[in-house]
């Protein structure tokens, strides 16, 4: 295991692939939060259950981004727990966005794998486990 540098027991986001990480968790939690409140906002009953489980992804993505710039052992806890229900969600929600297209008749950040998005929420949680991995704390 590599250590990275920590300032007052948080890690150092300065520079690097970490800041890199948490910026893409960042854009990616605006982005579902933006989009999945017009869809709500302006056409709910068309995919009520798509649209809903993107706000719950924007919301995961928010706690991801949160904990990340927190840091510390309860940070780093809570974002590992988001990044696998971002994981598990991500790839149940893109299995069901296949098997049950009635449901998701739009895109939405993990219908389809994220393909709407270059399948970069598919790409996106392992990345962030395995920052976890290498910043693991004690």
């Amino acid at each position: 295991m590599v250590r990275v540098p920590e300032h007052d027991g948080r890690l150092d986001l300065s520079s690097g692939w970490g800041r890199a990480l948490v910026f893409t968790y960042g854009v990616f939690a605006v982005a579902a939060t933006g989009r999945s409140l017009v869809q709500l906002g302006t056409d709910a009953d068309r995919a009520p259950l798509a649209y809903s489980l993107s706000l719950f992804a924007a919301v995961v993505y928010l706690v991801a981004t949160t904990c990340l710039l927190i840091g510390g052992v309860t940070g780093w806890r809570v974002a590992g727990i988001a990044v696998c229900v971002e994981l598990l969600g991500v790839l149940s929600v893109g299995a069901l966005s296949y098997v049950a297209t009635d449901l998701f008749p739009d895109k939405t950040v993990w219908s389809h794998f994220g393909q709407g998005y270059a399948f970069l929420p598919l790409v996106l949680p392992f990345a962030g486990l395995a920052w976890l991995r290498h910043t693991r704390v004690s």
